[in-house]
């Protein structure tokens, strides 16, 4: 059969798999949006429906006064003797934890902080003991891939951290797993940065600790000599094993604008690729070490049939798993119905880095028609298409002394600028519509006679490129201005 990448589309970066029966469960980072660590759950590695998030309490992740694309790192999920696993980051707090579940589907545990260094955690578990990696420096001042072992129902270390490998000269040594495949451990990482130099390596060793051998072909998997090739950014990755013994890596990657626009604004994205073991023990990966935005496969059956959803209404997703929040939410500011989604606004607006009344879905491809009502009381509220405070393009339906008008503001660094308005022909109601193409957003209200464009603006100024960050853009609904409020009905994002 042949299935498409990314198999998870839009902000989604960092993925870590486990297998458990016959299905593979997945999770990503979420930096500073909550509830935080979405979880995935698939049958045939293509095909994955959100179930749920690890932290969905404010006491399990600490996000008050976490900037842009602070707070949550990258996670590792492993599941050892009926328990999931989920470790990772909170690199404004520079801590590390785990937290922990019996039922997936669930709530999980309070954090269990580890005293160790780095990002990107990983566990691995083996005869009874815990193994806990980071990348980082150790307890003597090496830095590389470190390692010690902890007690699992503490946290507690047990050993002192080491540095057991230090990669292969690329910067950024990132994303530790270790796995044991065939009596032989194999340590895998990225390098480079996650940004057009990413790469995925590893080396193999005959003990958790090493020493570890380093592949001879290094980087595993890479695009970054594909210019002019739509993917790019590849790294970041975890192995699984199928239920027919068949190795695969899923990892993230980002879509860049055009054939030679080397912008990107979706986010880091998960995509899949196959990996082959070779006679003398190490592995390939993808086609000639690369992901291709396609692959042909005997390895899934021609009876699976990869699904893709279009459109996003407010009747079709669910507001605890496919919304999210900037930070920690004043819940009463909220009141989200099937159908409908009552914000109330505040002072704080979406130029800072708190959270404002705001909830947003990712957006997941490029060519897309976004369009919601809007019924306003006071204040502003709209659609905004949000990559961080300092970088946003806002529609929204504004309150002033005469009556209401429809503006287009475009928020790019220091310069927060409204570039167009129009007196609101239904007062305090407005049909809102953002069109997005890959290059350009158009902003338009609807009116009985047609729609009245107010403007575009280009993605670029959202990408990761000019904005910074590690994450991507989200589609909006926003309510701001002390004691306003807003009704949002018929919101529909249609790709194309």
């Amino acid at each position: 059969m042949k299935f498409n990448n990314p198999v998870v589309k839009g902000f989604y970066p960092d993925p870590s798999v486990c297998k458990v029966g016959d299905t593979y469960y997945l999770v990503c980072s979420s930096f500073q949006f909550f509830p935080g660590v979405p979880i995935f759950e698939s049958k045939d590695l293509i095909n994955w429906t959100q179930i749920s998030h690890s932290l969905t309490r404010p006491s399990q992740i600490q996000l008050e006064t976490v900037s842009s694309s602070g707070g949550v790192f990258a996670p590792t999920l492993r599941h050892n003797n009926g328990r999931f696993y989920m470790v990772t980051t909170n690199d404004t707090t520079h801590q590390n934890f785990y937290v922990w579940t019996d039922d997936i589907y669930g709530e999980w545990s309070e954090p269990i902080f580890v005293d160790q260094g780095g990002i990107d955690p990983d566990l691995y578990f083996e005869d009874g003991k815990t193994i806990f990696m980071s990348n980082g420096t150790d307890d003597f001042g090496v830095g590389g891939v470190i390692q010690c072992e902890i007690d699992i129902e503490t946290g507690r270390k047990l050993t002192p951290s080491r540095s057991i490998w230090k990669g292969t000269g690329g910067r950024y040594l990132e994303s530790p797993h270790l796995y044991k495949i065939k009596g032989r451990y194999y340590l895998m990482a990225a390098e480079g940065g996650t940004e057009y130099g990413h790469m995925i390596t590893y080396a193999r060793g005959d003990s958790p600790s090493g020493p570890f051998e380093a592949y001879p072909h290094n980087p595993v998997l890479t695009n970054r000599n594909l210019g002019g090739y739509e993917l790019q950014g590849v790294g970041h990755g975890d192995l699984v094993q199928d239920g027919d013994g068949n190795w695969w890596i899923l990892h993230l990657g980002f879509r860049q604008t055009g054939q030679w626009l080397t912008y990107h604004h979706l986010g880091r994205e998960v995509f899949l690729a196959p990996v082959t073991f070779g006679g003398d023990g190490w592995f390939t990966a993808g086609h000639n070490g690369t992901t291709l935005m396609s692959f042909e496969t005997d390895r899934i059956p021609d009876t699976v049939v990869q699904q893709e959803k279009k459109l996003y209404t407010f009747g079709n997703t669910d507001w605890n798993l496919d919304w999210c929040y900037l930070r920690h939410p004043s819940r009463e500011n909220y009141q989200l119905e099937s159908g409908k989604a009552t914000l109330k606004g505040t002072e704080i607006t979406l130029d800072v880095p708190r959270s404002p009344t705001f909830i947003g879905i990712r957006q997941r491809d490029f060519d897309a028609v976004i369009s919601c009502e809007v019924n306003l009381t006071g204040g502003e509220a709209g659609i905004t298409i949000y990559m961080d405070e300092n970088h946003h393009y806002d529609l929204a339906l504004r309150s002033r002394a005469e009556g209401y008008e429809v503006i287009e503001r475009l928020n790019i660094g220091d310069i927060k600028s409204v570039e167009n308005s129009v007196e609101s022909r239904s007062g305090n109601h407005a049909v809102l519509v953002i069109k997005s193409t890959p290059t350009h957003y158009h902003f338009y209200v609807q009116t009985e006679e047609g729609e009245t464009l107010l403007g575009s603006a280009q993605s670029r100024y959202l990408s990761s490129e000019v904005a910074g960050g590690f994450t991507g853009v989200l589609i909006g609904l926003y309510a701001s201005g002390e004691g306003s409020a807003a009704e949002f009905t018929n919101f529909s994002c249609q790709y194309q």
